[in-house]
């Protein structure tokens, strides 16, 4: 089957998706009202809450939940074929991704920006608040401590993207000083933000910089983990127009261009699918289909983290209510549209189906590699790039996107400990200097000391990040969910998706259960323990939430 086909099938799905469906959501929905004061304005200090540009914050929101997941999820699960991860992607971005993210920023935006976590004690209850803030936590454990060990392999296997990826910080730097002293007008800092970019790109591979393999005692890769903490703590302590803002939003605009070049290629190449729709032959090992499907591919379908950056930052800099429609569910899209890209390049990338069986030898297979090979192969054969230059690209685009969701991804645990002293009427915890140091802190201590010398513990407990991501976007939904209930609207176009994903969460947690009781990793056992045992008390509480929430409506109405 020809790449091309499932190119346009799916780009034209999602383009339905936003026209229509979200304009549904909008205004029947959520009722996004242009006129409401958004917290952005009410509670203005020029370090978390800023009035933004819709385009601008898209670009921040964006590259913020995009990170490298939409690529190495779907990329993995093509091992089942690429006919499930596709359904999964372009059906999880139009009638789940799209309202979960939307929602989220809806639902801050009317409780004067909270967190999902804290707003969750408001909407639901204590219990489920404290289930919340736990999930949360895990969840940007593992996103912050792995995002830094596949940032620093990047840099350590491809010298040639350092340059591009460090470059491009002191790109943001400049972008935002433009921006925000409005010293040039937005399209023309666009243009000398993506120039200067793509020069960086193509510095890159004649001026390599590679890290020693051992610098005090410490590997290459330990001190990659080190520096990127550093600048990460740094990062989440200045303005976000400073430079969260203007990095987010320059690589969007890089994203786009490179899906477009990929894109094109594949247009002009016309490469085949050489793997199966449905592949009847998986490697020994690999688990079912059903329900690991749903779980391996969260981000580029729907993913919790989205409902950590929705309410931690972007709905503190949303200008307008209703630009919530093109900011959430549109960046969305946005992300959807990389996964159907690591999709292709992991499927069509490849000259036989003995080459690409020969890189899905083993479930977990894949990911990054399989994207920057496969689409390095479709960009050299349909418009002549150089393989190198092709690779370097796509490899800087999975870095700074991992980067720009590690830089979020901190910030949000920073506030995650000032929310924590907040609750707990702790003071020294409310000051951001300390929530980021114990932030960096707990990180750190499970990279190094779950994983030794080399800061790879993060990838200890990766295995349980696709449930307890999925966990955290059906605890998201169920704060939306009764929400609408209490607001006297239709709630089943967020209960659906919302009783689906418990489903499939606590399957998938039973699944790997046995899993690690079969391999003796206790570890991991009692932690995915922990998890089920939440995902069931979060099924109980939205059944009881939304119980009581009708109850009152009903006694109301009467």
């Amino acid at each position: 089957m020809s790449a091309i086909v499932l190119l346009v099938l799916g780009l034209a799905a999602m383009a339905a998706g936003y026209l229509l469906y979200s304009k549904f959501i909008a205004e029947k929905i959520y009722r996004l009202d242009p006129d409401y004061q958004t917290p952005a304005h009410e509670f203005e200090d020029g370090v978390d809450f800023v009035p933004t540009n819709r385009f601008v914050l898209w670009g921040h929101h964006f590259t913020s939940v995009a990170g490298a997941a939409p690529i190495v999820g779907p990329a993995i699960a093509v091992i089942w074929g690429w006919l499930p991860a596709f359904l999964w992607v372009i059906g999880g971005t139009i009638f789940f991704a799209g309202v979960h993210d939307a929602g989220a920023i809806w639902a801050s935006v009317r409780n004067r920006a909270k967190s999902v976590g804290a707003l969750t004690g408001d909407v639901v209850g204590k219990r489920a608040r404290s289930i919340f803030m736990i999930v949360i936590f895990l969840v940007l454990l593992m996103v912050n401590a792995v995002f830094a060990v596949v940032i620093a392999g990047l840099m350590m296997n491809f010298s040639s993207a350092v340059v591009p990826v460090w470059g491009a910080i002191l790109v943001a730097l400049v972008i935002g000083q433009l921006i925000y002293r409005r010293l040039l007008s937005l399209p023309m800092v666009s243009i000398i933000g993506v120039v200067a970019l793509y020069a960086l790109i193509g510095i890159g591979p004649s001026a390599p910089l590679q890290m020693p393999a051992e610098v005090a005692g410490l590997s290459g890769n330990a001190v990659w983990i080190l520096i990127l903490f550093g600048y990460a703590a740094i990062a989440s302590l200045l303005p976000v127009w400073v430079l969260l803002q203007p990095r987010d939003y320059i690589n969007g605009l890089q994203l786009f261009i490179g899906l477009i070049v990929l894109y094109g290629a594949i247009v002009l190449m016309n490469p085949t699918l050489v793997a199966p729709a449905f592949n009847s032959n998986v490697p020994a090992g690999t688990p079912s289909l059903l329900p690991l499907l749903f779980v391996t591919i969260a981000c580029g379908a729907i993913s919790g983290f989205h409902g950590l950056v929705s309410s931690g930052t972007t709905s503190k800099q949303l200008g307008k209510e209703t630009d919530a429609r093109f900011v959430g569910y549109f960046g969305a899209v946005g992300e959807g549209m990389l996964a159907l890209a690591a999709i292709l390049a992991a499927t069509a990338g490849f000259a036989t189906f003995a080459d690409w069986e020969a890189m899905y030898t083993a479930f977990g297979q894949g990911g990054v590699n399989a994207f920057v090979e496969g689409g390095a192969f479709i960009i050299h054969n349909g418009l002549g790039l150089p393989e190198a230059t092709a690779a370097t690209l796509l490899t800087v685009m999975a870095a700074l996107f991992a980067g720009t969701t590690m830089d979020t991804g901190l910030r949000l645990q920073r506030y995650i400990f000032q929310e924590w002293g907040e609750i707990y009427d702790q003071a020294w915890m409310k000051k951001p200097a300390i929530a980021t140091l114990l932030a960096v802190g707990s990180c750190l201590l499970l990279a190094f000391g779950a994983g030794g010398a080399d800061g790879s513990g993060g990838l200890i407990i990766w295995p349980l990040f696709g449930t307890t991501n999925q966990l955290l976007a059906g605890l998201t939904l169920l704060v939306i969910t009764v929400m609408l209930v209490r607001l006297r609207r239709p709630m089943m176009y967020t209960l659906v998706p919302l009783c689906f994903l418990l489903v499939m969460t606590i399957a998938a947690l039973l699944i790997q259960l046995r899993s690690f009781l079969e391999q003796g990793n206790y570890f991991l056992l009692v932690l995915d323990i922990v998890v089920l045992i939440a995902a069931i008390m979060v099924a109980m509480e939205c059944a009881s939430a939304l119980k009581r929430s009708r109850a009152e409506v009903a006694t109301e109405q009467q």
